[in-house]
């Protein structure tokens, strides 16, 4: 300890102040005056179950490829077996990524995910139907995000980004619709952001 960082206090077990000269223990107790780091890295519900911090994803993750999707059909993503749907809870934002093979329009809706994932406690859900939500503005439910054309370019990641209206989501998908003229093989991907 460096001594030009240690001050005096009187120790919590002292039963004398400052101004008594005998004590039964020494009056004082060096104290460091240091500031040490702190990590977060979690916590320990009342059941005794850890839950770690979300962070942000660092990378695309839930990649899945819908093949020749034909003109005017829909395809969902992701579904594959690590990523049968997304799970936004602990995320506010989230970017998608769809590189289609022909260009042209598609459409992109947020949807309720598989009836196979469980939506917190609940089972059976109801799968591919439109999210809808009520912001804190809003009176009556919405539908949380539907876009039906949007124009994409072929062969090339399309990013987009959806600011937090589709927050804590935890079994969702996008239902993707080639509208683009032609058959289209779809890439998708997702990052989550908290």
């Amino acid at each position: 300890m460096n001594p030009d960082k240690i001050r005096k206090v009187y120790a919590p077990y002292s039963t004398t102040g400052e101004q008594v000269g005998q004590t039964p223990l020494e009056g004082y107790v060096d104290v460091a005056q240091a500031i040490y780091p702190a990590v977060n890295t979690g916590q320990i519900s009342t059941n005794g179950e850890w839950s770690g911090v979300t962070v942000t994803d660092k990378e695309f993750k839930g990649f899945t490829i819908a093949e020749e999707i034909a003109n005017n059909g829909e395809v969902l993503f992701p579904d594959t077996n690590n990523f049968p749907s997304i799970d936004m809870t602990g995320y506010t934002d989230i970017f998608f990524a769809l590189n289609p093979t022909n260009g042209g329009n598609y459409g992109v809706h947020a949807v309720m995910g598989p009836d196979t994932v469980r939506f917190a406690n609940l089972t059976p859900l109801n799968a591919a139907v439109i999210l809808k939500g009520a912001k804190e503005s809003q009176s009556d439910f919405n539908n949380l995000l539907v876009d039906g054309s949007d124009s994409m370019t072929a062969d090339v990641w399309n990013i987009f980004y959806i600011q937090a209206s589709l927050k804590g989501q935890k079994n969702m998908q996008f239902k993707v619709t080639n509208s683009s003229g032609g058959n289209s093989t779809i890439q998708f991907a997702f990052l989550r952001m908290v």
